[in-house]
């Protein structure tokens, strides 16, 4: 069921970027992919059908695989066949037209591709495996949010035969704050202003390796993701009233989402001091912000101001001392090695090195155990601290476990001995959520393995009903009743007024409230999202996710 696709086919589907689209949309062009192959006498191949969707309003439209919409026809039946699905199958040797057409837009649509058929045992219809991974169109917007486009996925094994594999990757997006893709089949639905990269993910069977193709999905307008709080790292530091510098850093955290993102050197942030004239910071510049630099005796207020497009502004507040001390040799920066890693399973760890340079011999050296080490997500990527306390007994601080899915901002803090100055840097580590599915293995969704930090979840009843509540939960593994909070029900005495259990970090845990008559149930606590509506009668399920010890209440009247 293999094709093969020239780089002229490539091109063509590649240009046919989405235009307007209309309340009912129809077919405005068409493309055929492979525009020529070449199969033995008995084999096969597949044709894929490419179309324009949308015309006449004012957002983009999207392409769409069409094949299975389509008319296909070969000139010549005794060369080559084709089915109503765009299979076609050699017959004997020679040359064929295959088309495809479609009522489309402005009418009547086709578009051909050119077929020969070898003796038996001759063609390059077969494939091995995936080699390379394209996301069709590579890139793709819409005008506001709720708007949806298609991405398709084609896959290239190693004779250069293609197959459409959009239902067979894994589809994600990096910001789901801007655009949301249904992972199974590549339909992307905008959700916030702003652009968001595409990711397909192949893995060849049997253990094979794993191929990616990325796009990019933009919103045009609509309102953007808001920062709600900023972080300046380290909350304190002391510098040389001589002119010696130190770097504060600043963590944005996005509305919703709870993403962290460095933005120490982002256009929307503005660094102050209360007093200028005792330490400066720089701020405004493309690179290089956050440098705090003492001039005087005394101490200054370090603010950073972080601006949303909507006017708000986050602030947060860090101290600096300059003190009246020489300045020294000091350390001059601190690198972490590697800047990102990336881990497939929970549990599974990553060593970051911290590397300080000196102005004095030796001036490169392993920090590694010497670093305060930190993370922005404690409960779910804790990172170890100060290792054996001995620079040279190896780097067994830096390294950071997976608990959960996500990412996290890793802080390493170094501080000269002589004035107490602090010198920071930043890495970033990742345990991407890939849902498995029949074709591949997943990764870093609960259950890919055991993990081993957990979190306490209680649940207690809020409301005046004393005498038949009930909130039940299964464990992790779907064990039944790990939480049996309330009198309700016939189990009652499995359960009292507080329950207490505990889950993996992160984990999807569901609360219920089972649907018991004269039992009037009025909502749950502000963490804890409701899986439907909330129905007096019941039964009404929540779903919370306990990153650190969680406590849910529920109102039962």
């Amino acid at each position: 069921m293999l094709h093969r696709l020239s780089p002229r086919a490539l091109l063509l589907v590649a240009l046919l970027a989405p235009f307007a689209g209309c309340s009912n949309p129809l077919v405005d062009a068409i493309a055929i992919s492979p525009t020529s192959g070449s199969i033995a006498a008995g084999q096969t191949v597949q044709f894929l059908a490419v179309g324009q969707i949308g015309h006449g309003n004012n957002h983009p439209g999207t392409v769409s695989d069409i094949t299975d919409q389509v008319t296909w026809t070969s000139s010549v039946p005794a060369v080559a066949t084709i089915s109503a699905t765009g299979l076609a199958t050699g017959v004997s040797a020679g040359t064929t037209t295959i088309t495809a057409t479609i009522n489309g837009y402005t009418g009547l649509l086709g578009a051909t591709a050119t077929l020969t058929v070898t003796a038996a045992g001759t063609g390059t219809g077969t494939t091995t495996g995936i080699t390379a991974l394209t996301v069709i169109p590579g890139n793709q917007a819409v005008a506001k949010p709720g708007q949806t486009s298609q991405f398709i996925a084609i896959g290239t094994g190693t004779t250069g035969s293609t197959i459409d594999l959009t239902t067979q990757v894994n589809w994600r997006s990096s910001s789901v704050g801007i655009g949301t893709i249904v992972a199974n089949n590549g339909l992307a639905t905008a959700v916030s202003q702003g652009t968001t990269t595409i990711t397909a993910l192949y893995t060849n069977p049997g253990g094979g390796s794993a191929i990616t193709g990325t796009a990019t999905f933009t919103v045009s307008s609509g309102s953007t993701e808001q920062f709600t709080a900023v972080t300046i790292i380290p909350n304190s530091q002391a510098v040389s009233a001589s002119g010696q510098t130190g770097q504060f850093i600043a963590l944005g955290t996005s509305g919703s989402s709870g993403v962290e993102q460095d933005v120490t050197n982002s256009s929307q942030i503005t660094w102050l001091s209360s007093i200028p004239s005792i330490a400066t910071i720089t701020t405004g510049l493309p690179t290089g912000n956050g440098v705090v630099t003492g001039l005087a005796t005394g101490s200054s207020i370090i603010t950073a101001e972080l601006k949303n497009p909507d006017g708000t502004i986050v602030t947060n507040t860090a101290s600096v001392t300059a003190t009246n001390t020489p300045l020294p040799e000091p350390l001059l920066s601190l690198t972490i090695v590697p800047s990102s890693i990336t881990v497939g399973n929970l549990q599974d760890t990553g060593q970051f090195l911290a590397i300080g340079t000196y102005s004095t011999a030796p001036t490169v050296r392993d920090l590694t155990n010497s670093v305060t080490w930190l993370t922005s997500a404690p409960g779910v990527f804790p990172v170890n601290t100060n290792g054996t306390g001995n620079p040279n007994s190896g780097a067994d601080a830096g390294v950071v476990t997976a608990y959960g899915n996500g990412g996290a901002t890793i802080i390493a803090e170094a501080t000269d001995p002589t004035t107490g100055s602090i010198q920071t840097a930043t890495a970033q580590f990742n345990c991407p959520l890939v849902l498995p599915t029949p074709t591949q293995a997943g990764s870093c969704y609960p259950g890919s393995q055991a993990p081993g930090l957990l979190a306490t979840l209680t649940v207690y009843n809020e409301g005046l009903n004393t005498t038949n509540w009930l909130v039940t939960a299964t464990s992790a593994t779907g064990t039944p009743n790990v939480i049996h909070c309330g009198p309700g029900s016939n189990g009652a005495g499995l359960g009292g007024s507080v329950c207490v259990a505990s889950f993996p970090v992160g984990s999807a845990v569901t609360l219920t409230a089972p649907a018991q008559a004269g039992v009037h149930f009025g909502g749950w606590s502000y963490n804890c999202t409701p899986v439907v509506a909330i129905n007096d009668a019941g039964p009404n399920s929540c779903t919370v996710y306990p990153t650190t010890n969680a406590t849910v209440g529920a109102i039962f009247n």
